[in-house]
């Protein structure tokens, strides 16, 4: 177990994302993307609640490192004083397009998270103790931020043109800059509502997954399909410079994604439960046996990292992440530079 002892390096974390992120929030939806079943959580302490796992996932691992002593409540069953540390917003499915991943079912767009999140600052002011609005805005100031949207708006939605039309609609090149528009506005309402210190995962290899590569009929990564996810992530990265440039107060970091993984990690194209694969049908088959060396897998089911991955991944957005917390008080404030400035 990663286990990182006193206090929080930040006193709140806050997680908005897909079903790589989501810790239970799509348990109560009518959807197929759920997954609070075995062999999901076969490794987590609790069991199955709803993880796209068979143990931890990044965002899990991310908050251990920070030293929280509970894992981040999702919102779906969030109470009270929990807040306190932050909320998982994510939503398996979830797309910065609201239609994306609609043939599934329901899910939480990052619209809807974002709505979730002004219903969590609602209820903040009575548990800081305080009737401020600049007060509560302050809290947030401190806390964490990181968002993981993308991978959805292409295997839920591009690359899937029997239920949408934006791959005939959109050039790669212009769905990509669509996307990235649209994602930036979302930020940005983040950041009006309080948020300061923002990590914003890159979107994964998806042309590298078993699902994909069976949808494709190949045993190897699809480069069309992860041509066009670089394409967004360039353009992501770019419009977060510039996000730094116009908001001075605020800290953009991009997390890259990548391929890389463990020396022991080497089963890379094929799932260790027995999936569907094929786009939105790639869980895990209920109550099945999965492999019984986790450890060497890349991925858990058709589409998602086994907790090996998760605990590598996370480990290393940790460390991307450390402007925001190797400082016992950082302040991200306004200057003719756009440094940071200590209050240490």
């Amino acid at each position: 177990m990663l286990l990182a002892k006193g206090d929080p390096q930040v006193p709140c974390y806050f997680i908005f994302g897909d079903s790589l992120m989501d810790n239970g929030n799509n348990n109560r939806l009518l959807t197929q993307a759920k997954v609070n079943f075995p062999p999901y959580g076969i490794d987590f302490p609790d069991g199955p609640t709803g993880r796209f796992s068979n143990g931890r996932n990044t965002a899990d691992v991310i908050a251990q490192l920070l030293g929280f002593d509970k894992f981040v409540p999702s919102f779906a069953y969030a109470k009270d004083a929990e807040i306190l540390i932050g909320v998982n917003y994510a939503s398996g499915g979830a797309g910065i397009r609201h239609e994306t991943s609609q043939h599934l079912g329901e899910r939480i767009s990052m619209d809807n998270q974002i709505k979730n999140h002004r219903i969590t600052i609602q209820r903040l002011p009575d548990l800081i103790g305080t009737r401020s609005i600049v007060e509560t805005k302050n809290y947030l100031k401190k806390c964490i931020y990181t968002v993981g949207m993308g991978n959805n708006d292409y295997i839920s939605n591009y690359f899937l043109p029997e239920y949408y039309n934006t791959s005939r609609e959109y050039t790669p090149e212009r769905y990509a800059e669509a996307l990235v528009r649209q994602y930036s506005r979302q930020l940005q309402d983040l950041y009006k509502s309080g948020a300061r210190m923002f990590g914003i995962f890159a979107a994964g290899y998806l042309g590298c997954t078993p699902g994909i590569m069976s949808v494709f009929g190949v045993n190897s990564c699809v480069d069309s399909v992860n041509s066009a996810v670089m394409l967004f992530n360039s353009l992501l990265n770019t419009t977060l410079n510039d996000l730094n440039n116009e908001l001075f107060d605020a800290k953009f970091i991009f997390i890259e994604s990548s391929m890389e993984h463990p020396k022991d990690v080497n089963v890379t194209d094929t799932p260790c439960c027995k999936a569907a694969n094929t786009i939105g049908k790639g869980r895990c088959d209920p109550n099945e046996v999965p492999c019984s060396n986790r450890q060497n897998y890349f991925f858990w089911d058709a589409f998602h990292p086994t907790e090996a991955i998760g605990v590598f991944a996370g480990t290393k957005a940790y460390e991307t992440l450390s402007p925001f917390y190797t400082s016992q008080a950082i302040t991200l404030s306004k200057d003719k530079e756009n440094h940071y400035v200590s209050n240490t």
